[in-house]
């Protein structure tokens, strides 16, 4: 079988009646068969092969071997799937590669100089394999390739004019990481990329060079906010500037700190793997100078293997630096023909462009940013109408009672809850709950609260029984959340109505005198979701007419004004005192005495109550 980047495979073993080392040596003399050019994401060796080692460095660097079986075995062993005879240091069984669904595993497997993944030795327990991972077997390094990076990229012929898209031939990228002698490597030229006033501000280029190359990258550049339009302009007009260019990259550095798959170009016939190295990416970035090599083969020779690998003649690289100086990525470009050198002016002109479009990356960035904050403000405000829908549309139709409540969240989601849920026997169920912080994942859990709070007071109709039945399934979800609730089971006919408290504030009882109190504050209980097997208790009390019941969440007591100071529970207890029975003024009241207090400004936290009031 033969491998995408013009190598025979020999993992893929045919089944022919010959032995097994005829078959190696045949593969190894058809090793350097020109193949068809690489065309699509990543390798291709047949329908059931995604995947993929490369030798970068032993005596066969370059070639590939197949890893569509499910379990590959790399040793000395005639049987093993890949055969490595490298002067006695490999172990007959030493490593083996292992696939399970679409990922790649590999282990140790006993060998004498153990397995290494990027210079982390390997075990018997299998260890993950990822794009671009390095993996070495004593003096033998392999890149692992599983076809799944986006590489951005596009071709040109000749002089730098542009093949059609049918005839693009997508160069594969490979990040690789040298040895720890590489911060140390000689560099003919380097500018200072960081400062205004030096470095890339002196151009020693012709006027006329500078002029038409800023002037079709500056129009590339401020024709669209997006990178995979821009980029690939940039790299387009560098090819027809830098007419010795074979190859060239832009690499940006991700949040977490590391590199996204670049955008890449190269000049049709140079279809070998564009390497990346990660060290000369990092020193340019940490720099932030340009480097220029005028020979990488005689003078990059103890920076990369990999350079020599590909016969990289000369190349340079220069930084992307946003307004405030931060490096975001790199820019470079390379040859491979000797004769075609780049120089200190072309260095000077890359660094300059890689100012300008340092620019265009970060305002694309703060563009892609916002368009996402908006997209994420639609959702939290379609979030918002799905959360709004889960509470009551109508209060309760009870002969003699009257019931209000208010909502209202601190963020376009709220973690505070309040429903009225009838009850097989007839009752009716009223809970006013608080989940621990408020906006999405607080909206989430109270989602998951309401819904079994239903199903524990549909099939028990004790309510402190309900209550253990709730926290009960809340703490098996094992989520690091508590929530607090108050519950009022209300019998309408015998006007009963019945307190279970977890955690929460007491209801605030206002009788026909006018007196205040707090009913079942003494028998409050933990929160739910803290603790397994909790038992609840609850109390009874007798509503006459007149009677009033406010439930809230710590929203509306410890609301802050502009001294920090708290309404607290005695304004509230004060504002129900002093009504009379009509809901809609207590509400009213309650809301309008909280925006003045708080000086209207941004609310804290969520805000809920509910108030019934038994009319008789």
């Amino acid at each position: 079988m033969v491998c995408p980047l013009g190598r025979l495979t020999e993992g893929h073993r045919p089944t022919y009646n010959q032995p097994l080392r005829g078959l190696v040596q045949v593969a190894r003399s058809r090793r350097e068969t020109p193949t068809a050019s690489l065309r699509h994401k990543g390798p291709e060796f047949g329908n059931d092969c995604v995947a993929y080692l490369r030798v970068e460095r032993g005596s066969e660097p370059g070639r590939c071997y197949d890893l569509s079986r499910d379990e590959v075995t790399m040793g000395r062993h005639d049987a093993c799937t890949i055969f490595l005879n490298e002067g006695g240091k490999v172990s007959r069984w030493h490593a083996a590669i292992t696939r399970r669904g679409n990922r790649w595993y590999v282990k140790d497997m006993g060998s004498r100089n153990g397995t290494f993944l990027n210079d982390v030795p390997v075990g018997d327990q299998p260890q993950l394999l990822r794009h671009g991972d390095q993996l070495r077997l004593c003096d033998i390094v392999f890149s692992f390739h599983d076809g799944q990076p986006q590489v951005r990229s596009s071709q040109t012929t000749a002089a730098g004019s542009d093949t059609p898209d049918d005839q693009q031939i997508p160069p594969e990228f490979v990040m690789v990481d040298e040895g720890p002698d590489t911060a140390t490597a000689p560099i003919i030229s380097k500018i200072d990329v960081s400062g205004g006033s030096s470095g890339i501000w002196r151009l020693t280029v012709s006027a006329e060079s500078r002029l038409a190359a800023l002037i079709e990258i500056t129009r590339n550049l401020g024709s669209s906010l997006s990178l995979d339009e821009v980029l690939p302009k940039v790299l387009d007009s560098l090819f027809k500037i830098f007419l010795q260019a074979d190859r060239g990259f832009i690499v940006l550095q991700t949040e977490d700190g590391e590199f996204a798959a670049p955008w890449t170009k190269a000049r049709k016939g140079s279809d070998e793997a564009i390497r990346i190295s990660r060290t000369v990416v990092r020193r340019v970035m940490q720099s932030k100078e340009a480097l220029l090599s005028e020979d990488a083969m005689s003078e990059w020779t103890d920076i990369s293997q990999s350079i020599a690998d590909l016969r990289i003649r000369s190349m340079m690289c220069a930084p992307l630096l946003n307004s405030e100086g931060n490096a975001l990525g790199v820019i470079q470009l390379d040859t491979l023909d000797q004769r075609k050198q780049f120089r200190l002016d072309d260095l000077e002109l890359l660094a300059s462009v890689g100012v300008q479009a340092g620019f265009a990356i970060h305002n694309a960035q703060l563009h892609e940013q916002a368009l996402q904050q908006k997209a994420l403000e639609k959702d939290l405000e379609l979030a918002r109408e799905v959360q709004h829908s889960f509470l009551p549309k109508h209060p309760p139709s009870l002969t003699g009672y009257e019931f209000a409540a208010y909502y209202s969240p601190a963020n376009h989601v709220g973690g505070d809850y309040y429903d009225y849920i009838g009850l097989p026997d007839g009752r009716t169920a009223i809970l006013v709950a608080d989940v621990v912080g408020h906006g999405v994942a607080a909206a989430m859990m109270m989602a998951k609260v309401s819904a079994e709070a239903k199903y524990c007071l549909a099939s028990e109709s004790h309510p402190a029984t309900a209550m253990s039945k709730l926290n009960h399934r809340i703490t098996m979800l094992g989520v690091d959340r508590f929530v607090t609730i108050i519950m009022i089971v209300l019998d309408h006919e015998r006007n009963e109505a019945t307190i279970v408290n977890a955690g929460h504030m007491a209801p605030l009882w206002r009788r026909a005198d006018g007196t205040v109190s707090e009913p079942g504050g003494d028998l409050s209980g933990l929160p739910i979701g803290i603790l397994e097997g909790v038992k609840f208790n609850q109390t009874t009390i007798q509503l006459k007419p007149g009677d009033l019941l406010l439930m809230y969440t710590d929203g509306v007591n410890e609301a802050m004004d502009a001294n920090n100071q708290q309404y607290s529970i005695a304004r509230v207890r004060d504002k129900v005192a002093q009504n009379r029975g009509n809901l809609e003024e207590l509400r009213q009241l309650l809301t309008g005495d909280l925006q003045e207090f708080t000086g209207g400004g941004p609310q804290a936290d969520d805000i809920c109550f509910v108030c019934l009031h038994y009319a008789a």
